[in-house]
């Protein structure tokens, strides 16, 4: 067969390909980048689908609208206003399938082989992927604890001239970073400024450990004149309610939002309406604050009892930042003692060892980062946690004994 000529532009997921290594028994796995199933609140969840089933079963069951289900998009504009949105209405947003379909929307609608894409480095390894789909050229700017820098960033804009910037402002995956709210600001008033579109991408922006984040840059952009025109905002309920109702949304100007709504007619006519209609009814419900308390509570802890773990287990050959929120950590190895300096290498060891992590350097759209590392704790306990990075020391500690 001759396949689409794009395809050689991909190729498949090393955290997919990872996955197949992870049947061994006793695997204990800090390599996805899942919420912990037993954080779902499934009686909620079930009441939502009940109350849909008994009150409104034939919309719920029926095909639907493109742009989303009435409903859900009324309670998604209600959620956004919570989180400081200001100015936004049901028919400025489309409900699409997860966060991940609005980006490959984004893709669609904005980019041709000749484009560039400025993103993290690192960043959302999917992204890299959707966007390198349709064929443009996909740019690294360097990121620290505070998220990207800003003046390398704008340096890539005025020599590269992109299409659009892609950016996980907040707790991003996955450097777990969190983009400083003076930060956020410039970026809005760098996309006037320049005219490019800003794609943020906010699934984790919920899950915070302590004082909340800085408002997202669709909440700044009132303060921005201007900026609302270049700004693409990819909300989801994935990492918060259930991935496996794969509801997310698309918030962007309207000539773009036409145009992704368009595409999506080509690709699923619409987002499942009965997963929409309970996503609606469980919004409208009033439990999602105490499912949100629960979840950042259990995160938070995990998150401490890992970085205490790394510390313990590893010292000083890795370093990192302890995340505010989200899902992940993000080392690097510094090879000291004659540890290794390597992902790939210690990724390989803890196998064999009975623990998994990602190594870093497929999150990198060019000039990867090989002593990089990703590790999630949303899916161990803190005894797993414990015993997870004890088998890490250990494979580290005989690898230095093996290279003396």
């Amino acid at each position: 067969m001759q396949f689409a000529q794009r395809l050689n532009n991909v190729e498949t997921s090393a955290i997919r390909e990872l996955f197949k290594l992870l049947g061994k028994p006793g695997i204990i796995s800090f390599a996805g980048g899942f919420p912990d199933s037993a954080m779902f609140d499934v009686e909620g969840i079930r009441q939502a689908s009940e109350h849909v089933l008994a009150h409104e079963p034939g919309p719920a069951l029926q095909y639907g609208a493109t742009e989303g289900y009435p409903a859900l998009r009324e309670q998604l504009s209600h959620f956004m206003a919570s989180k400081g949105v200001t100015g936004l209405n049901p028919d400025g947003l489309i409900v699409t399938t997860g966060s991940q379909q609005a980006l490959d929307l984004i893709g669609k609608t904005m980019l041709d082989p000749q484009d560039t894409v400025i993103v993290e480095a690192p960043t959302f390894l999917a992204t890299i992927q959707c966007f390198r789909l349709y064929g443009p050229r996909v740019i690294g700017a360097p990121i620290d604890a505070h998220g990207v820098d800003v003046d390398a960033l704008e340096a890539l804009v005025v020599q590269h001239k992109p299409k659009l910037i892609y950016l996980v402002p907040t707790f991003g995956n996955p450097s777990g970073a969190m983009l400083s709210l003076e930060r956020r600001l410039r970026i809005l008033e760098l996309a006037v400024r320049h005219q490019v579109l800003v794609v943020e991408d906010d699934p984790y922006g919920d899950l915070y450990f302590g004082a909340p984040p800085p408002p997202s840059l669709l909440a700044l952009s009132e303060r921005v004149p201007g900026s609302r025109e270049w700004l693409a905002h990819c909300g989801s309920l994935s990492k918060v309610l259930s991935p496996g109702l794969r509801v997310g949304w698309l918030i962007a100007p309207p000539e773009l939002l036409s145009r992704a709504t368009m595409c999506k007619q080509f690709s699923d006519a619409h987002t499942s309406t009965f997963a929409q209609a309970t996503a609606a009814q469980y919004l409208k419900s009033g439990r999602m604050p105490a499912t949100l308390d629960k979840v950042r509570q259990v995160y938070a802890q995990r998150a401490q009892a890992m970085g205490k773990a790394l510390q313990r287990e590893l010292g000083a050959a890795v370093r990192f930042t302890q995340p505010q929120g989200g899902l992940f950590f993000w080392a690097y190895l510094t090879g000291a003692g004659g540890a290794p300096s390597d992902g790939q290498v210690l990724a390989k060891l803890a196998i064999d060892k009975g623990v998994a992590f990602v190594p870093g350097a497929p999150f990198y759209a060019d000039h990867p980062d090989t002593s990089s590392l990703r590790l999630s704790f949303a899916t161990a306990d803190e005894a797993k946690i414990d015993e997870g990075m004890g088998r890490l020391g250990q494979a580290v500690r005989e690898h230095i004994q093996g290279a003396t």
